[in-house]
């Protein structure tokens, strides 16, 4: 077995064995490099990874312990994996960096080993679901998701912070039953809980017509826990509090990559356990449609009445997603091609989006309303881009990462009339919502300030006066820089990029 066969495994247990190590250490600076590089070996490994894979044009699985089924456990590699395992390692990077300020800011110093410990359990995983081949394997990461990422939302510590867990604790143990239910009644129809297996004797039974209710019954209710636990709408009711109380870096990696875990787990489904032939004679991919379909609107005009800029850009997920699902929902390669990239799409735009926040917030007096930002850009001008690039590309404009995936998915709908009819009208329509508060918002934070607003402004000045200036964070801009480069190198590039997926997804089925 060649050596690099083992880098998912080693990925996965090098976060582990970092959230086992982190509490025991004191000194906070020292936390965060041991963490810092952790996530940079597991891109370097990922890299390694998906270099090696993508110029092989191959996959493999991975026996952990070297047991077979039905006792052992698999990892399952391929580039799509490696791909999104690096793109993950890359935006925690950033995220953490970028938020470096907010942690030591808004969380006790005594409670930030903690909270790099449920970071490293955090990533460990995402990376178990990006690579696993088992279904149990995939349910018993999914719980550890859900508590780190309910950890990292409490971490900030305030009242409204622990509401907002108790809401997203409550709604995620809700879809983590509903999929348990899933792969239970799977297993008891199938008798496997490895998806090359499962998919063996889901074919059979559908060929057969046996247990055809008990299938689509437990394929039903894996796909609701998973929308559920994605923040589709209408199970969206957690999302906008949580990450608009959170500290800076947990919302950006809550919206960029917690929720992304789910679907690429539920991507993996598609082609590894059910096939999309069989979800689409199930007509499970209909309701996928549908709902994505009123996700991209109703989040939209969430969004478009929201004046609080994090539970904004929240509301702004929440139809984000819903382009996913759609993409998904049509049913056909193309348009699960135009959800895979969306993925990265939104995943190197949320972040960003969030950090530029952060940053006007902190030149507005740490003020969240919209009113208060007005001018803000001017103030942080790295900022000010970052966020204008972060609008641009989720109101889909050519160049930025946000327009290839609304094109792919309008070409994935031709094959279907009624789907194209629909999909064009979802696109134009939504495309029209997010720029209706996207550049409103952009037009504000460049503008200069009201008179009323600059006198309350000179007003804050003269009070803190003898108060010293802080310091813009380099960490953050830094942060930000990348990740607007990255944002125009996945618009520009995006046909090598789609070819890596499209071959990624072959290589899945």
């Amino acid at each position: 077995m060649p050596f690099i066969y083992n880098m998912p495994f080693f990925s996965i247990l090098l976060c582990m064995v970092g959230g086992i190590v982190t509490p025991f250490f004191r000194n906070r600076r020292l936390t965060q490099i041991v963490n810092t590089c952790i996530i940079a070996a597991v891109f370097v490994m990922s890299l390694i990874l998906f270099i090696s894979l993508l110029t092989a044009e191959d996959s493999f699985t991975y026996m952990m312990g070297h047991f077979p089924a039905p006792w052992g456990n698999e990892l399952r590699a391929g580039p799509l994996e490696a791909l999104m395992a690096m793109v993950f390692s890359v935006i925690m990077f950033l995220s953490l960096v970028g938020g470096m300020r907010g942690i030591n800011q808004d969380i006790r110093p005594t409670r930030i080993p903690l909270y790099y410990t449920m970071m490293n359990f955090l990533l460990s995983s995402m990376l178990a679901l990006i690579y696993t081949n088992d279904m149990f394997t995939a349910y018993v990461f999914i719980e550890i998701n859900t508590i780190c990422a309910c950890a990292i939302v409490m971490a900030k510590d305030s009242g409204m912070t622990v509401v907002a867990t108790i809401r997203y604790l409550i709604m995620s143990l809700l879809g983590s039953g509903f999929f348990l239910f899933g792969v239970s009644i799977l297993y008891t129809i199938t008798g496997h809980l490895l998806m090359s297996n499962v998919q063996q004797s889901v074919i059979a039974l559908v060929e057969s017509g046996e247990y055809t209710v008990p299938l689509v019954t437990s394929l039903g209710l894996m796909v609701l826990g998973l929308a559920i636990k994605s923040a589709l709408y209408p199970f969206h009711s957690w999302l906008p509090n949580a990450h608009g109380s959170s500290t800076t870096a947990s919302s950006a990696i809550l919206s960029g990559l917690v929720l992304k875990g789910y679907i690429i787990l539920l991507v993996k489904m598609c082609y590894r356990v059910f096939t999309p032939e069989i979800m689409m004679s199930l007509h499970i991919t209909d309701v996928m449609f549908v709902l994505g379909v009123l996700g991209m609107i109703m989040g939209s005009i969430k969004a478009l009445k929201e004046t609080h800029i994090k539970r904004m850009i929240a509301y702004s997920s929440v139809a984000q997603i819903g382009y996913i699902f759609m993409g998904m929902g049509l049913g056909t390669q193309v348009g699960i091609m135009a959800a895979c990239f969306h993925i990265l799409a939104h995943a190197f735009t949320k972040p960003m989006l969030f950090l530029s926040a952060n940053g006007l917030v902190d030149v507005s007096n740490h003020q969240y309303e919209m009113k208060a930002l007005r001018g803000s850009a001017r103030k942080d001008i790295v900022s000010g881009i970052g966020f204008t690039v972060g609008a641009l590309s989720m109101i889909g404009i050519p160049l930025f990462a946000g327009f290839a995936p609304k094109i792919f998915l309008g070409i994935g709908s031709i094959e279907s009339d009624f789907h194209m009819i629909v999909t064009f009208l979802a696109l134009a329509l939504s495309t029209l919502l997010n720029a209706l508060y996207y550049v409103p918002a952009v037009v504000a934070f460049w503008s200069k300030p009201k008179q009323t607003q600059q006198t309350e402004i000179q007003g804050a000045e003269s009070i803190a006066l003898h108060q010293e200036k802080p310091k813009k964070s380099v960490f953050l801009l830094s942060s930000i820089g990348v990740f607007i480069v990255l944002n125009f190198v996945l618009g520009i590039a995006y046909g090598p990029i789609m070819k890596i997926i499209t071959t990624g997804l072959n290589l899945l089925g």
